[in-house]
């Protein structure tokens, strides 16, 4: 199970810029010294296009107070994530990783048809597919799935709804810009897997739907 694993989403262009790798040692197997190990797996990510990392036991750049404490304070049996917006650095750096095998687990989160894209072109052969089944009970006290999509890129429900009807309305009203809004929401992601670059383009279409609601009024 992996909290990357409900992503919603309803355009599949969209989703195809939204990737996650996510990098653990094992616990009482190899967690001991695996701190460098999981520096290395920052490095390789960064280096190939990752837009953003996090740290489930630091927290992200915003909470330790700059990139370069996210990279200098990993610890042993840290879960660390990195995210990327599209599929060729996805393939760079699975490529990287499969080369430098750091003997940790890797999980990559995507549309299962483009993440196996990236395993085949490195050679690879998932160990293990998660499927989400779905939402369950009483859903129809949910938000809107178009709240919901962004949302959901913060698995542990950090990116609060209010938050992100804030976003749009400074983005609607033209205090923000979609990136500007988008960055603002990463901030409470403390593993750092919300992926601001899709946020963007959604808080983008949410803003304009707004604005054509109070037009039609």
């Amino acid at each position: 199970m992996t909290h990357t694993l409900h992503r919603l989403g309803t355009d599949e262009e969209l989703l195809k810029e939204d990737f996650v790798l996510l990098a653990m040692p094992s616990k009482d197997i190899n967690h001991v010294g695996s701190a460098p190990k999981l520096k290395e797996f920052f490095a390789i990510a960064l280096d190939s296009g990752a837009i953003k990392i996090g740290d489930c036991r630091s927290g992200n750049e915003y909470y330790q107070g700059g990139l370069d404490k996210v990279l200098k304070n990993v610890e042993d049996r840290a879960v660390i994530h990195a995210v990327f917006s599209d599929l060729e650095s996805l393939k760079t750096a699975m490529k990287k990783l499969k080369e430098a095998d750091l003997g940790i687990s890797i999980v990559a989160s995507g549309l299962f048809d483009q993440v196996k894209e990236a395993c085949e072109c490195t050679g690879l052969t998932p160990h293990t597919i998660n499927q989400s089944l779905g939402r369950w009970g009483k859903t129809e006290k949910l938000p809107k799935d178009e709240t919901l999509e962004v949302q959901t890129m913060c698995g542990h429900g950090m990116v609060s709804v209010n938050l992100i009807k804030k976003a749009v309305e400074k983005v609607a009203s033209n205090k923000a810009t979609s990136l500007e809004a988008a960055e603002q929401l990463f901030k409470p992601c403390m593993c750092g897997i919300f992926n601001p670059h899709r946020a963007a383009k959604l808080i983008e279409r949410l803003a304009e739907k707004k604005l054509r609601t109070k037009q039609d009024d």
